[in-house]
């Protein structure tokens, strides 16, 4: 038998690897796929239903402090309808690449009036627990009605908010979601209301 023939002796070493190295294929595989997966739910969330975003400014506050990170629904008013109260996200009507974020306190067809900072929807103070006193305002402001498919909307802060008052009702069409959960800090973790 010459050298050519005779069989190759593999060093048990050697073995270990082969068989270590297939033995972990298939779970580098799963690994993989899972991970693929995850990111794939991830982005359909971000992109169509929840959006994370930081608050930048203080028009919110007490309810949203500056650079509280919270949760924008984006599905959700295709499922229902903006409601007085709710905190949404806008592209600001002045320049769209801005957004801001502002609570709604008049619908299409309310008749809104601000007299020495108190709010009047179609005649009636509306009740604001989440505007404290030292955020109140004393500006007035004329009656208008509000248009159909628009929203008048004020910055819970009303002495630092640029808002309604400011850049008029809000069409429907520049609101894309509702503020639903804030997340960071932690002190702040919550639905947001």
């Amino acid at each position: 038998m010459n050298e050519l023939e005779s069989p190759v002796q593999e060093s048990p070493v050697f073995e270990k690897r082969v068989v270590r190295l297939r033995r972990s294929t298939p779970v580098l595989a799963v690994w993989l796929r899972d991970l693929i997966i995850s990111l794939a739910i991830s982005a359909f969330i971000i992109i169509f239903l929840y959006q994370p975003v930081k608050v930048e400014g203080t028009s919110m506050m007490p309810s949203l402090d500056d650079q509280e990170r919270i949760f924008v629904n984006k599905f959700v008013y295709r499922l229902e309808s903006i409601e007085r109260g709710d905190i949404v996200v806008f592209h600001y009507p002045r320049d769209p690449s801005k957004s801001y974020i502002k609570r709604v306190v008049g619908l299409e067809g309310d008749h809104i009036r601000i007299d020495g900072g108190r709010v009047l929807v179609n005649g009636k103070m509306l009740a604001e627990d989440y505007v404290p006193s030292e955020y109140e305002d004393q500006r007035s402001y004329s009656e208008i009605v509000v248009p159909p498919h628009s929203y008048f909307v004020l910055g819970d802060h009303r002495s630092m908010s640029n808002d309604s008052r400011d850049f008029g009702p809000v069409n429907e069409n520049y609101i894309y979601g509702k503020a639903v959960f804030g997340y960071w800090p932690v002190d702040k973790v919550g639905r947001l209301r």
